[in-house]
C-alpha cells in the first residue's frame, strides 16, 4: 500500500457531505481504510461507494454523534471490519444561528449537543482503543468562530470554542498513551452548512460579501483545502504534534 496514511483505519463523522465527505475522499486516496458516518444515510453511502469505485476502502454506517450507544456501536464495527481504529475525525456539526435574545435552550443544546458533546463521545469512545494500540490520531473540528465571536452564532461559538479547549485537555491526558489530540479551525467553506446559512439570512449576496469581505484573501475556502490539513494531521509528518490549533482561514482571524 502506498500513501501518506497506508495502512491506516479513520472514522469520519459527518461523512456525507461537506468537510467530512471531502476528508474521507482524501484520506481514502492517501491509503486509509475509511468509515463513514452520517444521520443521512443516502448520501453518506453514496460517498462511500465513490471511495470505493475509485479503488479506496470504505464502509458507511448511520450514526447519531449525540446517541452514547451508538458510539459503542460504531466503534465496535469499525475494529471488527478492520481489527485497528488509527484516526478520528470528529467532523459532524450543526450551525443553528439564532439572535441571542431570541435563543432558546432547545436550540442552545441541540447544536451544544452535536458540536461539544458529540466531540466528546468520540474521544470517549475511541481513545482507549487508540490508548490499547499505543498510538492514533484524534481530529477535532473546531471553526475559527470558536476562537472569534460572530453575531447571531452564540452557541455556535461556544460549542466550538468548547472544542478547541476540550481538545487541548484531551491531547494532555492522552499524550502518554501515544494518542494525538488537535484541533482544525476552518474559515468559511463553501459546504452546504454555509450556503444554507447565507440563504437564511435577510440577504445572501449581501451577507456571502460580507463575510467574504473579512477573508484577507479575498475568497471563501474549499474543502479540499481543510481535507489536506486533516490528512496531514492524520499521518505521522504530525508525529509531534497535539494540543495544537491548526486555523485554515485565508487570513479571518489575522487582523
Amino acid at each position: 500500500m502506498t500513501g501518506r496514511v497506508a495502512g491506516k483505519v479513520a472514522l469520519v463523522t459527518g461523512g456525507a457531505s461537506g468537510l467530512g465527505a471531502e476528508s474521507g475522499r482524501r484520506l481514502a486516496r492517501e491509503g486509509a481504510s475509511v468509515v463513514l458516518t452520517d444521520l443521512a444515510a443516502e448520501a453518506g453511502q453514496a460517498v462511500a461507494d465513490e471511495i470505493l469505485a475509485a479503488g479506496g476502502t470504505a464502509m458507511f454506517l448511520v450514526h447519531d454523534v449525540t446517541d452514547e450507544a451508538r458510539w459503542a456501536e460504531v466503534v465496535t464495527a469499525t475494529t471488527a471490519r478492520f481489527g485497528r481504529l488509527d484516526v478520528l475525525v470528529n467532523s459532524a456539526g450543526i450551525s443553528g444561528g439564532e439572535p441571542l435574545l431570541e435563543a432558546t435552550l432547545e436550540g442552545w443544546r441541540r447544536v451544544t449537543g452535536v458540536n461539544l458533546d458529540g466531540t466528546f463521545l468520540g474521544v470517549r469512545h475511541a481513545a482507549p482503543v487508540m490508548a490499547e494500540a499505543g498510538r492514533g490520531s484524534i481530529i477535532n473540528l473546531s471553526s475559527i468562530l470558536g476562537k472569534v465571536g460572530f453575531p447571531g452564532a452564540a452557541a455556535y461559538c461556544a460549542s466550538k470554542g468548547g472544542v478547541a479547549l476540550f481538545t487541548k485537555a484531551a491531547a494532555l491526558e492522552l499524550a502518554a498513551a501515544g494518542v494525538r489530540v488537535n484541533s482544525v479551525h476552518p474559515g468559511f467553506i463553501e459546504t452546504p452548512m454555509v450556503v444554507n446559512a447565507f440563504r437564511e439570512s435577510e440577504s445572501e449576496n449581501e451577507m456571502r460579501d460580507m463575510v467574504i469581505s473579512r477573508h484577507a484573501m479575498g475568497r471563501l475556502g474549499v474543502p479540499r483545502e481543510i481535507a489536506d490539513a486533516i490528512v496531514f494531521l492524520a499521518s505521522d509528518e504530525s508525529s509531534f504534534m497535539t494540543g495544537s490549533e491548526l486555523v485554515i482561514d485565508g487570513g479571518y482571524t489575522a487582523a
